[in-house]
């Protein structure tokens, strides 16, 4: 199989939305991905992809001790159970209640999240996990991004609690989902949630699934991996390896130290 090379997301177009019998797919995420045939369409219901990743992690989640609970996420600040209440914001906090959150931290939209996933997290953890399971198929987008942001946002948080634990998915994530999130990283929709500069000059390429982005020095690894990386988790630097790893845990350490 050819590897694929990141290109853009494709826009809406008429001629790839319909099926062989002239319907209108309801919304389907289309990647444009570049082979060394030219360019691929990649079709795919990310909102399907999405609610089977978020009952993949109910059915993790609901398996999980007090003390795994209670262990640090690789979000430094939060708990496992304080992930698992931020994956239902979403799913239970309108944009106006989440506005008003804002207003009320003065603007700051990382403080409103983090209030509203302690608070959401103060919930009992088999309600949490309840609400993960039943409210999966809902559909939400942040303003100025496509469903490939929330399909990103769960599969990165799911790392954040499955690294710590050392626990390992019985369901592996299918490879297209990795593809899908790793070339919205490199889109502009994503500037707020990758290390600013981090792909500058470098070339990444996952080993396990057929996606590269970039050129210069090379950064290889387990899409896993530099999904974790280039959104700020610098735990994952030691399970890269090319010439392009150095200049990487720099601009991470900057990112981290100076936010």
């Amino acid at each position: 199989m050819d590897k694929f090379v990141a290109g853009e997301r494709a826009g809406d177009d008429e001629d790839k939305l319909h099926d062989h019998h002239g319907r209108r797919h309801h919304r389907v995420g289309l990647v444009k991905l570049k082979a060394a045939g030219g360019w691929q369409y990649l079709c795919m219901d990310i909102f399907a992809e999405i609610t089977d990743e978020r009952r993949v992690l109910a059915d993790l989640l609901s398996g999980l001790t007090p003390q795994q609970r209670a262990t640090r996420s690789l979000c430094s600040a939060w708990t496992v159970q304080d992930v698992s209440g931020h994956m239902i914001v979403s799913l239970e906090v309108s944009l106006p209640k989440f506005a008003l959150t804002m207003l009320a931290c003065g603007g700051s939209f990382d403080r409103a999240n983090d209030r509203l996933a302690r608070k959401q997290a103060q919930r009992p953890f088999e309600e949490i996990v309840g609400v993960l399971r039943n409210k999966a198929d809902k559909r939400f987008t942040p303003p100025g991004a496509g469903p490939e942001a929330p399909l990103t946002d769960v599969l990165v948080h799911g790392l954040d609690i499955c690294w710590p634990l050392e626990i390992d998915r019985k369901i592996p994530v299918p490879a297209q989902r990795w593809i899908t999130a790793l070339t919205f990283l490199t889109t502009r929709a994503a500037n707020g949630l990758v290390v600013k500069g981090a792909m500058d000059g470098l070339r990444f390429e996952a080993q396990d699934v057929d996606w590269a982005h970039g050129g210069g020095p090379a950064v290889r690894g387990s899409a896993a991996a530099l999904l974790l990386v280039l959104t700020g988790r610098a735990i994952a630097l030691g399970h890269l390896h090319g010439e392009g790893v150095t200049t990487l845990q720099h601009r991470v350490s900057q990112h981290l130290a100076f936010g």
